[in-house]
C-alpha cells in the first residue's frame, strides 16, 4: 500500500496542516516507537534517513530523489547482508539461518541491540563503468568508515585513529564533546565476488576497535561467497554493533525532552490513550541505552 494516494485525498489546506504536525512531533514518534521496539526485539537494524538521502544524492548522483530511490538503497543494503553466503571458510554449503547467525555474531549482550549497515562500493551505473576495485582498497575504506562513523565512502575522516592502548577513547567521554572514534562491540563483514578468499581482514581484528569486555576473536566475524552481488564484481558490507547511533539518538531524545517539558502537543497523544507515563518510560529506556553505549570500554 502506498502512502501518497492517501494523502492526495485530503484537501490542500488539511494536507499541509497534518504534514506540519507530523514533522513537529517526529521526535516524539521516534522515541515512542524506538523504545517499544527495543523492549520487544532481539536486535534493531537501524537506517538513518538523512544518511540514505545523502547516498542517493552524492553516490548515486540522483537529482530528484524519490521514495523509490530511497527504498532501492535500503533494499541494496539489506540484500548485501541477507543474500546467501557460505556457512564457513572453505565450505560450499550456504548458511541456513542467517538471522540466527547474525544475532549470535553481533548481539552478545541483551542491553546492546543497535545494529548499523555500511556498504562499499555503492555508485551509479555510469560511474561503475569507469571503476575498478581491489579487496585491499575496499576493506581499507570500509574499516575507516567504521572507526570514523562515516555512512558512505565520500567524506571519510582519515584523521581518526584507534586509541592507543591504555588511553581512554572518545566514546568514554561526555556527550558534550564531539565523538570521533567509534568503539565497537562486534562487527560482521560480508564479502561477495571474485577472489573473495584472498581478502585480508586482519585490520578488523585489532583489539583497539572493540570494547574491553569482549575478545576480538569473539567480536569479529566474516561471511563470504564468490557470487557477485548486484552489478559489482567485488563488494563488501559491514554490520556493526557500535556507538554509531549515540549522537543522533541523543539529539532526538534531547529535542523530545524539551518539547515534553513544555507539554507541547501532548494532547495529540493523550486523546489516543498514550499517557505522560508512556513518554517518561520511553525517555528512561533510551537514556539508559545512550549511557550504555557511551560508556563502552570502561
Amino acid at each position: 500500500m502506498e502512502l501518497w494516494p492517501a494523502f492526495m485525498l485530503l484537501s490542500k489546506t488539511r494536507f499541509w496542516k497534518q504534514l506540519g504536525i507530523w514533522v513537529i512531533v517526529q521526535n516524539y514518534n521516534s522515541i515512542l516507537t524506538l523504545s517499544h521496539l527495543y523492549r520487544s526485539s532481539d536486535a534493531l537494524l537501524v537506517h538513518e534517513n538523512d544518511a540514505v538521502h545523502k547516498i542517493c544524492a552524492k553516490l548515486m548522483n540522483i537529482k530528484q530523489i524519490s521514495f523509490r530511490d530511497i527504498n532501492q538503497v535500503l533494499a541494496h543494503q539489506l540484500g548485501s547482508v541477507f543474500q546467501p553466503t557460505y556457512s564457513e571458510e572453505g565450505s560450499f554449503h550456504y548458511r541456513r539461518n542467517p538471522l540466527g547467525d547474525l544475532m549470535e555474531n553481533l548481539v552478545p549482550h541483551p542491553e546492546f541491540k543497535m545494529l548499523g549497515v555500511r556498504n562499499i562500493p555503492q555508485m551509479s551505473e555510469n560511474s561503475l563503468a569507469y571503476s575498478t576495485f581491489t579487496w585491499a582498497g575496499l576493506l581499507k575504506h570500509l574499516r575507516q568508515m567504521l572507526i570514523s562513523n562515516a555512512k558512505m565512502e565520500e567524506g571519510i575522516d582519515w584523521q581518526v585513529r584507534p586509541p592507543l592502548s591504555g588511553l581512554p577513547t572518545r566514546g568514554k567521554m561526555s556527550l558534550n564533546k564531539e565523538f570521533h572514534f567509534n568503539t565497537s562491540i562486534a562487527n560482521l563483514v560480508i564479502l561477495r565476488g571474485k577472489d573473495v578468499h584472498s581478502a585480508e581482514l586482519g585490520a578488523f581484528k585489532d583489539p583497539a576497535l572493540y570494547t574491553s569486555w569482549l575478545e576480538p576473536v569473539h567480536a569479529f566475524s566474516v561471511w563470504k561467497t564468490q557470487r557477485a552481488f548486484s552489478k559489482y564484481e567485488k563488494s563488501a558490507a559491514l554490520v556493526s554493533n557500535s556507538q554509531f547511533l549515540v549522537k543522533p539518538l541523543d539529539t532526538i531524545v534531547g529535542k523530545a525532552w524539551n518539547m515534553f517539558a513544555s507539554k507541547a502537543y501532548i494532547h495529540q497523544y493523550t486523546k489516543f490513550g498514550i499517557e505522560e507515563e508512556d513518554f517518561l518510560d520511553s525517555f528512561t529506556l533510551l537514556e539508559q541505552v545512550i549511557a550504555s553505549y557511551c560508556n563502552l570500554g570502561f
